[in-house]
């Protein structure tokens, strides 16, 4: 399976698809102001103990206090306030964990009443984004992750990934890195750490203890509600989760994007620097890779299945719902229960790529075909089950109740990707009311008076449906050459073909639009 990531940047926002066979995978949005990012690390003050729920308030800066739970401040939380409040007194004067005198480790089945109190600072990572009216979710329990190992600070337990299944491979993992560990951490051993050498790990192990050692000099003179410690920018940390052999391709359409991602591979995997291409053609790059195109596909209420059989996704608070329906997908020489279990088993494959693009989390309640044969419908569970195995989000698959309905549960840690794939009338602009087409041009030419002579803007594009684009290229002289000679400023016209037939919309030369 051929695999590629295919980033786009924006003026707000960076996108990034992931590509198997040329076929959308994956969609994830970094926007360039994205505060509280699963992994950012905060010093927080506690607002609130609430002994019922066994739970606090604690103000990081959001707009409403993030919920910290007595199971997520991690055993060694003692140890961590001890460390906070002798960095901030100026009694701990290093990083390093050697000499520092761990505290017990708290009881499972505590109270926080005995942990916290109002208006103790604590540092706490961003565990969950803020979704919906929902302030962000935090743990205490602090990890930096890398490429191969998770560091843990105060803590002496080294781990290995439950999914590298050789017993005598984990045993040489533990041995390397328990001659490696620095004193007071802990390290979680990822799966991709399989079969690597003591080089490679030892590397990482240095890069995580100089993050810790970051922490702790911005620790020194933070003040409460301050980021102490960011996470990697989401495109570099979905390249250190996921980049692997069967990447093949890495293609970007911004020079600074471009060499941030050079220089990131040449450390983690310097044999894939050169999948990294820098991307110069004249179209999109997402409608050079056919993205768009998927995107008002995939993402709308009704999703369609190659054989004719389609979803209905809809979501409401509680939970998301999905519905298959055959449509028109018949074949005289199958009866009702073999139809019947084909569209099933193309419907899981589908409904696997989008609970990941979507990234939908929570409960989410599948109603399949109905099928009267047991084997049939493990057939069903099976398949998908090996289709989510993918997946990398945490999932549990339920068996088909007796009414024939599939429940998932998905770990949601940011909001979900909603997109609006509908489209305004491009005649009434959604009012009901027809605007003449006939006077599209004028506008378009209106709006471009203004910003040449009373803004006085230079090199500026206009994007357009590519019919309007023909349009206004036809002739000679044509409408944009009869533009240039009456204002002395040649406008670029660009044909974008996911806009609607009266869509335009004006960019400056640093592709950032016009607001007019």
């Amino acid at each position: 399976m051929n695999k590629e990531l295919v980033i786009t940047a924006k003026s707000n926002e960076v996108v990034i698809a992931q590509l198997e066979d040329r076929r959308l995978t994956d969609l994830n949005r970094e926007k360039s102001n994205n505060s509280f990012a699963v992994g950012d690390i905060y010093l927080g003050r506690v607002r609130k103990v609430m002994p019922g729920l066994n739970a606090a308030f604690v103000d990081v800066g959001y707009e409403k206090d993030a919920f910290l739970h007595y199971l997520d401040l991690g055993p060694q939380v003692q140890s961590l306030l001890k460390f906070i409040q002798g960095v901030q007194g100026k009694k701990i004067n290093t990083h390093d964990l050697t000499s520092f005198r761990k505290e017990a480790d708290i009881q499972k089945d505590g109270k926080i009443g005995t942990v916290l109190n109002s208006n103790n600072l604590i540092l706490v990572q961003i565990a969950k984004e803020p979704i919906s009216t929902k302030g962000p979710r935090i743990t205490s329990e602090l990890s930096l992750a890398g490429r191969f190992l998770v560091l843990v600070p105060f803590s002496d337990k080294i781990s290995v990934s439950q999914k590298i299944k050789d017993n005598e491979e984990k045993s040489r993992l533990k041995r390397l890195i328990a001659s490696i560990r620095p004193p007071g951490f802990g390290v979680i051993i990822r799966t991709v750490a399989s079969n690597k050498k003591v080089a490679e790990l030892d590397q990482d192990l240095n890069e995580l203890v100089q993050r810790w050692q970051l922490l702790y000099e911005n620790l020194v003179a933070a003040q409460p509600k301050e980021k102490v410690l960011g996470e990697i920018r989401r495109t570099s940390a979905l390249l250190r989760d996921v980049l692997n052999d069967t990447y093949q391709g890495i293609t970007v359409d911004d020079q600074s994007i471009y060499s941030e991602i050079k220089s990131y591979i040449s450390q983690i995997a310097p044999d894939k620097e050169r999948i990294v291409k820098l991307y110069k053609g004249k179209e999109s790059l997402f409608e050079h890779f056919g993205i768009d195109r998927q995107i008002k596909a995939a993402f709308g209420q009704n999703v369609s299945l190659k054989s004719g059989a389609y979803l209905i996704v809809q979501h409401t608070e509680a939970m998301h719902v999905i519905d298959v329906n055959s449509g028109h997908r018949t074949r005289s020489d199958n009866d009702q229960e073999a139809n019947a279990l084909d569209t099933n088993l193309e419907a899981a494959q589908e409904i696997s790529r989008q609970l990941r693009l979507r990234d939908m989390g929570g409960i989410i309640v599948i109603d399949f075909i109905d099928m009267h044969s047991a084997n049939n419908r493990k057939i069903l569970f099976d398949k998908l089950r090996e289709a989510m195995s993918h997946d990398r989000a945490k999932h549990t698959i339920l068996p088909p109740s007796k009414f024939g309905l599939i429940q998932i549960t998905r770990q949601r840690v940011r909001p979900e990707l909603i997109i609006e794939t509908l489209e305004k009338c491009p005649t009434c602009n959604g009012t009901g009311e027809i605007q003449p087409s006939i006077l599209i041009t004028d506008e378009i030419e209106n709006n471009l008076r203004y910003i040449l002579k009373d803004q006085n803007q230079t090199g500026v594009q206009l994007w357009v449906n590519p019919l309007l684009e023909a349009y206004i290229k036809k002739g000679l002289p044509s409408m944009q050459m009869r533009w240039f000679l009456k204002y002395k400023s040649w406008v670029k016209v660009k044909a974008v073909p996911s806009y609607h037939m009266m869509e335009y919309h004006f960019l400056n030369k640093q592709d950032e639009e016009i607001k007019l």
